[in-house]
């Protein structure tokens, strides 16, 4: 995983192109292979566009010839006219057949790609997700996969044509006249090349300039987002020098740039045009010396700009290409991840209904991002099917790992978990988690309506179905006050909603799973005492016949659940009933439970 931040960081083109890497790079055609067809007529008629152009070159020296009377065809200016009017024709026919085969090939091929990577993120393990930043992750993705589209529709076909153009080229100037082909392919392509590693040099300055631009609106966009944290720790100059450090910077950098630019440019006028007028001149010495004809030296002119602008293009095309491919080793990364579910269509919708019966065995674990801290230190507890079990204690004592172990986010340093008196790693992980609901402390709603976030629980769920859960998840009233009733847009994340409301949503939401286990991780702690009642009425009824885990900081949530697990530093410190619990003078359960019971 620190492949992909890394090459983030390093960018496409860190690496030069090897045999393996285009070898590699070649296995993202997968996605192209449907499409060949379309792919294969685009190159045939890219390769006749590009021998038409060539021959439209040629036409405008043939006309001077031909107006001076020196033309060795048989041909009149009407009649050249003609012909070059057929050939824009041909050209333009040509031309829009094969960018259309093309846009088919890079269209339903990105598209295809597109598909495969998000199939595969939303089927990769959590672990993934803490390795890689999300945020970099998308960017990186929807960049990287647009290089593919511009490598599929655009730079793929311009590179084999700029090729084409420098083949043709230097065959037509051989024959048009040997003498200026040479001198010409002795100086102008060495000067083109040189160009090609000063603009080089000149865009990594351009791209410095732009990171330190990013760098600065980085710090212009935190200051916006925690005004409130800056205003109130009297940071504004504080923040005013870290920007103006940070502009300062960018300053600096931008004039190394236009430096940079300034000597590209005197470099182009001078060298550049320097040794294109003086292959000008040469050949229009030649045409006075009778050598070659007016025509044969505009052609040449013609042949000489076309295959500079040919090398050049090379330049830029193989600069693309190497980030392409640098994009396509980036995606076919996450494409090879190991996915913990499938997305396969014809898998089995109807999955085997489970117990609930939960037995922890000496559980022993370790987050795989801090492997130096051991979370949990050989928990063990049982929960009998139906039945609801708390788990209490300190922050940072373990309880919400269990929950995510519960729900198979993680593997298991040491021990086992048991559902039905069966591993539960050994179990399919869809089968599974289709037993089993979460209802969080902070729920995160998607930002559709009402009716498709309670369709998440079961998306073949009728009308009445919806409601029912609904009504038991004490919903429906403020539901049906809505204008829109069901249909009502709840906002990114749910944010329209107050947090009672989400909450009931999210546990109507569970209800519509009917789960054989409910996980329910402080699923009131952030509520005040009205919502707070509403939706522990609701919560009561959907714990009603399925065996809970229930984890709580507010105690009174949990007096009349079957069981209490009192967590501590990884370990369970003290089990039993809220009554037999609060018996303990000298226990941890006890003194929590004075601390809170004496503060209302």
């Amino acid at each position: 995983m620190a492949t992909i931040n890394e090459q983030a960081q390093n960018g496409p083109d860190s690496k030069k192109l090897s045999a393996e890497r285009l070898r590699e790079a070649l296995k993202i055609f997968r996605f192209i292979r449907p499409y060949r067809w379309s792919l294969i007529f685009g190159l045939v008629l890219l390769f006749i566009s590009s021998s038409v152009f060539m021959v439209f070159l040629k036409l405008p020296g043939e006309m001077v010839d031909i107006a001076l009377g020196k033309s060795k065809y048989q041909i009149s200016l009407n009649q050249l006219g003609i012909i070059l009017l057929l050939v824009l024709v041909a050209q333009g026919v040509v031309s829009y057949y094969r960018v259309r085969l093309f846009a088919v090939v890079s269209e339903k091929g990105i598209a295809s790609v597109r598909k495969a990577l998000y199939d595969k993120l939303i089927t990769l393990p959590i672990l993934f997700f803490e390795k890689t930043r999300t945020g970099e992750l998308v960017s990186r993705i929807t960049a990287d996969v647009e290089k593919l589209y511009n490598a599929f529709s655009i730079t793929l076909a311009e590179f084999l044509r700029q090729v084409i153009i420098l083949i043709v080229g230097v065959v037509f100037l051989a024959i048009s006249s040997l003498k200026l082909s040479l001198i010409m392919l002795a100086t102008f392509p060495v000067i083109v090349i040189s160009a090609m590693f000063f603009g080089r040099y000149i865009r990594k300055l351009s791209k410095q300039r732009q990171e330190e631009l990013a760098t600065s609106n980085v710090i212009l966009n935190e200051t916006m987002q925690t005004i409130h944290v800056v205003k109130a720790f009297t940071n504004e100059i504080f923040e005013s020098l870290r920007y103006g450090k940070s502009i300062d910077s960018t300053v600096k950098v931008s004039l190394t740039y236009a430096s940079g630019r300034a000597l590209f440019a005197a470099f182009i006028i001078t060298i550049l045009f320097g040794a294109l007028f003086f292959i000008i001149w040469l050949g229009a010495k030649m045409v006075a010396d009778n050598e070659i004809t007016p025509g044969q030296w505009i052609n040449f002119i013609m042949y000489t700009a076309a295959i500079g602008g040919a090398i050049a293009g090379l330049g830029n095309f193989y600069t693309e290409l190497l980030g392409a491919i640098g994009a396509t080793e980036r995606v076919r990364e996450i494409l090879t991840e190991e996915s913990e579910v499938g997305t396969d269509d014809n898998a089995p919708k109807k999955t085997e209904r489970l117990f609930g019966e939960i037995a922890f065995d000496e559980v022993r674990f370790t987050y795989p991002t801090r492997p130096d801290i051991e979370i949990l230190k050989g928990i063990s507890f049982k929960v009998p099917a139906g039945q609801k079990v708390a788990l209490v204690g300190p922050s940072g004592a373990g309880k919400s790992t269990i929950v995510q172990l519960m729900l198979k986010f993680y593997e298991l340093k040491d021990g086992s978990i048991q559902v039905d008196r069966r591993n539960i790693f050994d179990m399919d992980t869809t089968a599974y988690r289709q037993n089993v609901a979460i209802v969080p402390q902070e729920v995160l709603l998607f930002g559709g309506s009402i009716r498709e976030n309670l369709l998440y629980g079961k998306p073949d769920a009728t009308e009445a179905e919806v409601i029912e859960a609904a009504r038991q998840a004490n919903a429906w009233d403020f539901i049906k006050t809505f204008p829109e009733g069901l249909d009502t847009l709840v906002g990114e994340r749910g944010i329209k909603l107050s947090g009672g409301q989400r909450q009931r949503i999210a546990i109507a939401r569970a209800i519509l799973k009917n789960p054989a286990i409910l996980l329910l991780d402080e699923a009131t702690s952030s509520l005040d005492a009205e919502s707070e009642k509403v939706v522990q009425e609701a919560l009561d009824k959907l714990m009603e016949g399925r065996t809970s885990i229930i984890i709580a900081h507010r105690l009174a949530t949990v007096r009349n659940v079957d069981r209490i697990y009192v967590i501590d530093n990884g370990r369970i410190v003290e089990a039993g009933t809220h009554e037999e619990l609060s018996l303990m003078e000298d226990g941890l359960y006890n003194s929590l439970a004075k601390l809170q019971f004496e503060q209302v």
